[in-house]
């Protein structure tokens, strides 16, 4: 008998999973069958190309699908007219799904193999067309499951504008919105299918004004004091001490306004300053040792000088427990097939790379798990890394080998390979929050790492201060 009710016991757990699996299964092919419509919302925002704090009609059309799909909607959130919030349920766990959607200035490219410009001045270097999208995919696909399976919790998506330079998600952290959420996912667009441990450095990044005396350059020399010497000045200072800070730094800048004539001596100058570490104290005081190369050139050359922080961000802090589930997952969806156009397409675009032909097998695979990485860019995910437990990953919407913030990633994005990575991403995103809701001891797990990594007594403060969002930073 006992045996008998054991067997009972355990078909019935079969079939209980059995038919959990079905439901989830029925999930992915709900977004199978809405590629299409997902894919035009992106060749939309492909099109706009809006830069950051710009995204007036990209975050608008985001708003409208989620709003559209049953999500309650809070815009303008952290004093910025283009984020926002979208949330449907309520209580826990808060799962929030991070969406980006600006374009990078100069990139303007048609979805071509070679490099042609669509007359913009932007363009999706960066993917945040195909993350902003494939993000309101999975947070619609997880709000249907969870009300098909009248599931407890809250699902949100948070608009995030200005990743590139303009730190929304810094001034959204400041602000306390992810205060109450249990797990954050992202992802990003790239050239291979990967969710290993990630990492991204720290950055200040801030604009130095020098202020002159404007004279004739060739009749009065002697009365002018030039801005732009200032500069000039400073930046030789800073390489100068490129030799003398730690060798995993880096420091980029590009002069924004060295005057309009040469035969004017300029009274303004302008050059804008990224600083950069894996560890975000050692970027404070790398920063501050530009900022007296900037007093020095000033006192130096008889100018005045002033700065505006615009950005600061931290480093990413990991969870490996949420990568091992997102990397299962990731692996469960698989990567993308090309067909017979698409590797056309991407043949070409390996040559402009200087290769002989695009190593399909790379977007078609699931790169093998690793807990370490080498950082070599910066996110704003960082400073919601410190606050809530969060985890991301990539997969190939470019050729694999492409570079972020080239012509051959806009130009891939706008193709149906973009797309194709994009719903890898959506269902990679919608399983992994499906699971988070299944299982709370996975959320207080990945809690408890959080609070172990960050430290007990930590306190965030971000880097950029408490100035205001930096909404005219692309102007």
């Amino acid at each position: 008998m006992k045996n008998k009710i054991s067997l009972i016991i355990c078909v019935m757990f079969w079939l209980t999973s059995l038919s959990a699996q079905k439901k989830t299964t029925d999930v992915l092919k709900k977004l199978d069958s809405q590629s299409e419509v997902y894919g035009t919302i992106a060749q939309e925002i492909w099109d706009l190309a809006e830069m950051g704090y710009q995204e007036e009609k990209s975050a608008a059309l985001l708003q409208t699908t989620l709003s559209e799909a049953g999500f309650s909607i809070k815009t303008g959130v952290a004093e910025i007219p283009t984020a926002f919030i979208a949330e449907y349920g309520n209580g826990s766990p808060v799962i929030a799904i991070l969406g980006e959607y600006d374009a990078l200035p100069g990139l303007s490219q048609e979805a071509v193999a070679e490099k042609k410009s669509a007359g913009k001045i932007a363009g999706h270097a960066c993917g945040h067309h195909l993350f902003g999208t494939a993000s309101t995919a999975a947070a619609i696909a997880v709000k249907d499951w969870m009300a098909a399976n009248n599931t407890k919790g809250t699902i949100r998506f948070y608009g995030t504008p200005a990743e590139e330079g303009g730190g929304a998600k810094v001034y959204m952290s400041r602000a306390g919105l992810f205060d109450d959420v249990d797990v954050a996912l992202h992802w990003h667009p790239g050239s291979q299918n990967a969710a290993s441990a990630a990492a991204a450095l720290s950055n200040i990044s801030a604009k130095f004004r020098f202020y002159g005396v404007s004279a004739h350059a060739a009749g009065a020399p002697e009365k002018g004091r030039s801005s732009l010497d200032g500069i000039e000045a400073m930046n030789n200072m800073v390489n100068l001490m490129r030799e003398h800070i730690p060798q995993e730094t880096r420091i980029h800048y590009v002069i924004t306004d060295g005057g309009k004539a040469p035969n004017v001596v300029p009274d303004f100058a302008e050059v804008y300053y990224y600083a950069r570490h894996n560890r975000r104290d050692v970027v404070k005081s790398i920063f501050d040792r530009i900022v007296k190369a900037a007093e020095g050139a000033a006192l130096g050359t008889e100018t005045t000088m002033d700065y505006e922080i615009v950005n600061g961000v931290h480093e990413l802090l990991p969870n490996l427990t949420l990568q091992k589930l997102v990397h299962k997952n990731l692996s469960q969806v698989g990567g993308i097939e090309y067909s017979e156009e698409e590797k056309l397409f991407a043949n070409k675009i390996a040559k402009s790379l200087g290769q002989e032909k695009a190593n399909l097998a790379i977007a078609k695979n699931i790169q093998p798990y690793k807990e370490t990485a080498k950082a070599y860019g910066s996110t704003d995910v960082g400073d919601v890394s410190f606050v809530v437990p969060t985890v991301g990953f990539g997969t190939a919407t470019w050729v694999p080998g492409t570079s972020a913030h080239s012509w051959q990633a806009v130009a891939a994005g706008g193709t149906s390979i973009g797309k194709k990575g994009m719903m890898v991403a959506a269902k990679t995103l919608t399983l992994t929050a499906i699971d988070l809701f299944k299982n709370k001891d996975l959320v207080a797990k990945a809690k408890q790492e959080f609070i172990e990594r960050r430290g007990v007594d930590f306190i965030y403060t971000p880097l950029l201060g408490d100035r205001p969002p930096a909404l005219d930073y692309r102007k």
